[in-house]
């Protein structure tokens, strides 16, 4: 069995991104779409400009799957990457199963907690003038979750240098990664914007469920999908090179 290069590993990243991508754009297509039609009749209801959009509605949703197949695949391959320089580190007796602890591990710390502390807003939401602002913050806190994850790995680590039970290493790693990703939560600070009075509430949170599905589908089929692409169809051994 020829080994798995680093080449070869990028290559089943990048084709599982593309599911990935597809996968993600159609919830964004059958479940967030519908969420931002809806804020964008609030938004146009609001407004007191005649001016058009650019682009019209079918051209704005097409781009948005184009660019969702695009994000996913950028990810992909940094999820590539990743596994091929930490895979000895991840737990999981196959490559199926790092992958999708890494999936896993990428969902938690790039889409779940950014989420719970920045919410996706729909049309209509949000101040022109904070976007830098909002921008760094989402930016910084994802760095710093990053921080958090791999600073979980390096204490695992230690504790199996020494007899420590699985059990005790996997509970005291679990406890880095709640304190850590809490002080994130607690301590980052606040989006700058408010909701407006005219934005339903129940638009809202139908938007931010939505948004978190087409993030959830993107990365458990990557996860899935790397993971079955690096397992080979006959039983073998395959290392990472």
């Amino acid at each position: 069995m020829t080994p798995l290069t680093l080449g070869a590993v990028l290559r089943r990243a990048a084709l599982a991104g593309v599911f990935a991508g597809l996968a993600a754009a159609i919830v964004a297509l059958l479940v967030v779409e519908p969420q931002i039609d809806k804020a964008l009749l609030v938004e146009e209801a609001r407004s007191t400009s005649d001016d058009e959009p650019i682009f019209g509605r079918p051209t704005q949703v097409f781009g948005g799957m184009v660019a969702a197949v695009a994000v996913a695949v950028c990810l992909a391959l940094v999820v590539g990457v990743v596994f091929a320089r930490v895979r000895h580190r991840l737990p999981g007796a196959t490559d199926f199963g790092r992958a999708v602890v890494l999936a896993s591990l990428g969902f938690a710390t790039v889409a779940l907690l950014p989420a719970l502390k920045y919410p996706a807003s729909p049309p209509g939401v949000g101040d022109p003038d904070t976007v830098t602002e909002r921008t760094v913050q989402y930016l910084t806190l994802i760095a710093a979750a990053i921080a958090v994850t791999w600073l979980t790995f390096l204490v695992h680590d230690r504790l199996a240098a020494r007899p420590w039970p699985p059990a005790y290493r996997a509970a005291i790693a679990a406890g880095v990664v709640f304190v850590g990703y809490t002080a994130l939560l607690t301590t980052w600070p606040a989006t700058p914007d408010s909701v407006p009075a005219d934005i339903p509430a129940a638009l809202l949170w139908d938007f931010r469920l939505a948004s978190l599905a087409e993030l959830a589908t993107l990365w458990t089929v990557l996860g899935l999908g790397f993971g079955l692409l690096l397992t080979p169809r006959r039983v073998a051994t395959a290392t990472v090179v």
